[in-house]
């Protein structure tokens, strides 16, 4: 393959990726809405079903930290025109309907246990978009992902108690 052949196809591939960028990153901004509110309901569940005064405590730290990162992502969506939504993820709703049915140290334990994967699974999409990505959502990303560590942090910690 010559240099002009080579650069042309580099060219091609530049001008089709765009739009899987930009579908990407809303993607990105859709997928953070709703979790972002799964996170507030979940929190607030937490505050309300919480034995323990440190997972109720750490369930109203989710809930105001993640309705103020809404408030972020919803900032970026609307500039991007990304329906901002009230909607949660389908993972947060089954994990809701089983913390439902707990009380006491079983729903701190199944609580802490979620929080721990949830936010393990977010760290590693956000930083694969703020490493990967230019731009606001980028930013944005980066942005929360001191805020989502140490919410992994606290559940750890939640965990060994």
């Amino acid at each position: 393959m010559n240099y002009r052949t080579m650069f042309a196809a580099t060219a091609i591939a530049c001008i089709i990726a765009s739009p899987a960028l930009a579908k990407s990153d809303k993607s990105f901004l859709r997928d953070a809405i709703k979790g972002d509110n799964s996170e507030v309901a979940l929190g607030q569940l937490a505050a309300q079903k919480g034995m323990s005064d440190g997972v109720k405590g750490f369930g109203k730290t989710l809930a105001t930290d993640h309705a103020m990162a809404k408030d972020q992502v919803a900032t970026v969506a609307t500039s991007m025109k990304v329906k901002v939504t009230d909607e949660t993820t389908l993972e947060a709703r089954k994990e809701m309907r089983k913390l439902d049915k707990l009380s006491g140290a079983a729903f701190d334990k199944e609580f802490v246990s979620y929080m721990v994967k949830d936010h393990e699974m977010d760290i590693k999409e956000f930083k694969a978009k703020a490493a990967g990505g230019k731009g606001d959502v980028a930013m944005l990303a980066s942005k929360q992902l001191p805020t989502l560590e140490q919410h992994l942090k606290t559940a750890q910690s939640l965990e060994k108690m």
